[in-house]
Parts: structure tokens; sequence; C-alpha cells
């Protein structure tokens, strides 16, 4: 049985599941579906268009599925997906999608920090963690396992790879491969994210062959030329592979 606050309101065409509790004062619109076993605390708002897993946990003042802030939105109907078992802290912000790709996706098992906010049509991982105040523009993309500090500013269309950890107040416009450290003015390569890897449970061998790969990437002008060392001089493995596809797949360039 889901617990529902007298001083909340829930549109009588939302769908809810079983054993939620929502606070008061919050607002649950229409077009909504709402899985089991979340927490709304007061003063939370689901807007149109929302698609919530379960076991998910969201803060006061929050607010799922808002309308885009992007002029070309003419009012399509699109959608927020969030996953399952997230942690949503106070006044975090997600936009639904637009016509460019219909959904914005938050996967499962991410902390989403205070004052975040996540553009339209962005896809966020699972097992990420983002720090307060950061900022993503629309069609962000974020692998999972990411770690991005407080008050990053993201410039869309950027991809982020998995396992990265991103210095607070970085800000940029390329993509971030994985498995690295970024940060500094401007934003740049710090090496790979090592204490993140081992934390993790990558063994010594496997962090040295993506060391290696990213001396050999950096290494060269022309970044092609890097990857053809890293195919020549290390092993065929998934996490080298990543790497690899991430590079050559970049629409934006990689930070240098």
């Amino acid at each position: 049985m889901n617990q529902i606050s007298p001083l909340a309101y829930v549109h009588p065409e939302a769908k809810l599941g079983d054993n939620n509790i929502i606070g008061p004062f919050c607002y649950i619109d229409r077009n909504t579906v709402i899985g089991d076993n979340n927490v709304f605390q007061n003063g939370v708002t689901i807007n149109f268009g929302a698609r919530i897993g379960n076991g998910n946990e969201i803060f006061p003042g929050a607010s799922i599925s808002t309308k885009p802030q992007d002029l070309k939105f003419k009012g399509e109907e699109t959608t927020c997906v969030v996953g399952d078992n997230n942690s949503i802290r106070e006044n975090v912000t997600i936009s639904r999608g637009t016509a460019s790709k219909g959904t914005t996706t938050v996967g499962s098992n991410n902390l989403l920090m205070e004052g975040l906010h996540i553009a339209h049509d962005c896809v966020i991982g699972s097992e990420c963690i983002i720090g307060n105040s950061t900022k993503f523009a629309g069609e962000v993309i974020v692998d999972d396992r990411a770690i991005i500090s407080g008050s990053v500013l993201v410039h869309q269309f950027c991809h982020i790879g998995g396992y990265v950890m991103i210095q607070g107040g970085c800000r940029f416009s390329q993509d971030i491969p994985p498995y690295i450290i970024a940060g500094k003015e401007p934003t740049r390569y710090c090496g790979i994210n090592l204490v993140g890897l081992r934390r993790r449970g990558f063994n010594n061998e496997l962090i040295n062959n993506i060391h290696e790969a990213y001396r050999l990437l950096y290494s060269k002008g022309v970044l092609k030329e890097g990857i053809d060392e890293i195919r020549r001089n290390l092993p065929d493995c998934e996490e080298i592979n990543y790497i690899i596809r991430f590079v050559e797949n970049s629409k934006r360039g990689i930070i240098r």
C-alpha cells in the first residue's frame, strides 16, 4: 500500500506501483509511471512524462521530467526515464527529452548530489557519483561508474567515459575518455584514475596496460597513430578496446 500525504497532489491518471512513500507538498503529474518502494520526500515534483523505477529516494525540491530548456522544444510528448535505487538529492532537476532523441535517461544506483542539472536527451549510466551544482547541457552521455565532482560544467553533446574522476570546477567542451583523471584549467588529462580502478578490482597488469595505452595515445600528435600503436603493442581485451572505440567514435575530440 502506498503512503500518500494528504498534503500531496497525485493526478488521477498517474500510475503508481506499491509501497511508495509520497511526502507532503509533492506534485505528481499525469502521464507518469512510478514503480515500487520509492520515497519522495516533501516538495518533490514529478512532471509529465516521468518513468521512475523502484527503490529510489528523491529529496526535497527535486524536479524530475521538467520541460526542456530548449527553444526548439515544441511541446512534443517525450519522457524522462529513471532506473532503480538512485539517491536524487535536494534541488536536482532532470529535463525530459526533445524531438532529437525523445528521452532523457538515468540508470540505476547513482548518487546525484544537490543542485545537479541534467538537461534534455542526456544519457546517464549506472553507479555514477555526480557532485553538487554540476550542470550537463543537452545530449551529454555519461558511461557507467564515472565520478564527477562538484560545480563541473559540461558542454552539450560531450561524452564522458566510464571509471573517470573529474575534478571539481572543471569546464570542458570535449570528450573525457575512460579510466582517467581529468582536471586543471583548461581541463586536460592528469593520469589514470589509479585509486578508482583499484577500488573497482582492476589488477596491476590491467592497470599498467591502461596506463601504457594512454602513454602511447598521447605521445603521438595524431590520435590515429596512437591507436595503431596501442593495437600493435597491447593485448586485445575489453578495457583496451573500450579506449580505442571511445577515441575513434568521439565526435568532439578528446581532451589532451
